[in-house]
């Protein structure tokens, strides 16, 4: 098994070849700096990857994929040196370039060679990865969700602001046509005033077991990969993927998943922000490491009487209206269904179907890394017309951040264990301050994200 060190090593090498313009670079026999001055190299996009493992790597070849449309993948980052390699080939593979290898973020982040980033790390690295490229000048490509806690979402829109960066975030459904159809349907009253909104995700993940406390594996750098968290011993069921489970890095399912939800609620409901947040459930199925609830049950309430919910069963198999994950949206002449793909169906007031719209671009249920593939390019292509052309986002970073914020009050109050009310205006947490404190939370010191 290639170490961490030989890999630092081997990079090194690469990386000093690709600058020289020997071998490699952006293009075959290019340097980074003299493909700049070829004729309308200007109009293609140079992007860098952050967190490749899973789905970084699938969103590697996703980009990598958009060669034709003017994209180059220049750039690979990931503290795990076994998926910077994997990663590479998937770039070399899919579109014949091979892109520099990095470890550390900061580093790579001070080349001028690449123009924008996409970020597929923890999601406790993401609002802090975001800050540090939109500071360095990048544009950015942001996987859901937006960030850690509610108050890295300020952050995140002040930095947008402050630098002059174009932000989308990975709520892909938000350019999937048959998606964006069916909200322009809802809102031209096909199923009439809509005053209630359900969203579920089911699935059957299996324990994690308990973790032993060991020195990290010679692929990781354990250091660079807690980043912004305050330092703990390694344990060896937490990298990769089980991080979702614990607070201390993630999220839990409801921003795992339930986020993508949400943002179909909020966007076909045309709200913002509720007046309170109830949420209840625990972790039933094992007993094991994982700290966040596998079975949840969210109330969203709006100060106009209107209501949304998300359930989640993270360790049971089922379907709502025929769908394992989805949304259904309730209005006064029936309801309309968004299962996980890019199709939906339209029932009347007495629940007979009237409306179906299928696609052969499918969500693959069950995949934890590129569920999505044939539909992402739609968003990628958004993200580049929003560089090259001023084209509005369809998942801006304000928007995302209210869909963030939504489900983490939804945690919140699962761990305060009780409801919490809010500032419809601007989703702050009324009156509580048990749960204010968990508004945001505390960092590695020199580690603090700051504008």
């Amino acid at each position: 098994m290639n170490t961490r060190r030989e890999f630092i090593k081997r990079v090194a090498i690469g990386t000093a070849v690709v600058s020289t313009g020997k071998i490699g670079g952006v293009l075959p026999g290019f340097s980074a700096s003299s493909y700049r001055n070829i004729p309308g190299a200007n109009e293609r996009i140079r992007i860098a990857g952050i967190g490749v493992n899973a789905r970084g790597d699938a969103l590697a070849k996703g980009f990598a994929n958009e060669k034709e449309r003017g994209c180059v993948v220049t750039d690979i980052c990931d503290v795990d040196s076994r998926a910077v390699e994997k990663a590479i080939k998937s770039v070399l593979d899919t579109a014949g370039n091979r892109p520099r290898g990095h470890e550390d973020l900061r580093k790579m982040l001070e080349s001028n060679d690449f123009d924008a980033v996409f970020i597929a790390t923890p999601d406790h690295w993401h609002a802090p990865a975001a800050l540090m490229a939109m500071k360095a000048g990048k544009h950015v490509y942001l996987e859901k969700p937006t960030s850690h806690n509610p108050a890295e979402n300020q952050l995140l829109i002040d930095a947008e602001k402050r630098y002059g960066r174009v932000v989308q975030v990975g709520n892909q459904r938000r350019s999937w046509p048959n998606v964006v159809h069916a909200m322009k349907e809802i809102e031209e009253g096909i199923i009439g005033e809509v005053y209630y909104g359900k969203s579920w995700y089911y699935n059957k993940r299996p324990s994690i077991g308990r973790g032993n406390v060991t020195a990290p594996p010679d692929w990781l750098n354990w250091d660079l990969w807690q980043g912004p968290a305050p330092r703990v011993a390694y344990r060896d069921n937490i990298v990769h993927y089980n991080w979702h489970w614990r607070w201390h890095w993630g999220t839990g399912e409801a921003l795992n998943n339930g986020m993508h939800f949400v943002d179909l609620l909020r966007w076909g409901m045309k709200l913002d922000y509720p007046v309170s947040v109830d949420s209840s459930g625990s972790r039933y199925h094992y007993r094991d490491d994982w700290e966040t609830p596998d079975t949840q049950l969210v109330t969203f309430s709006f100060g106009d009487g209107r209501v949304m919910t998300w359930e989640s069963q993270s360790c049971i198999s089922s379907l709502i209206h025929g769908h394992g994950s989805g949304v259904t949206l309730y209005g006064s002449r029936g309801s309309l269904t968004i299962g996980g793909g890019n199709e939906y169906q339209v029932y009347d007031i007495d629940n007979k179907l009237v409306k179906k719209v299928d696609s052969n671009l499918v969500f693959e249920a069950g995949n934890l890394v590129n569920p999505t593939q044939s539909l992402d390019a739609y968003h990628f292509q958004n993200f580049f017309n929003a560089i090259r052309k001023g084209e509005k986002l369809n998942s801006p970073l304000t928007e995302a951040c209210k869909s963030t914020q939504l489900v983490q009050l939804a945690n919140i109050a699962h761990r305060v264990g009780r409801r919490i009310n809010v500032d419809p205006d601007s989703g702050r947490i009324v009156k509580d301050r048990i749960a204010a404190k968990l508004w945001k939370r505390e960092y590695e010191k020199g580690w603090e994200p700051k504008l």
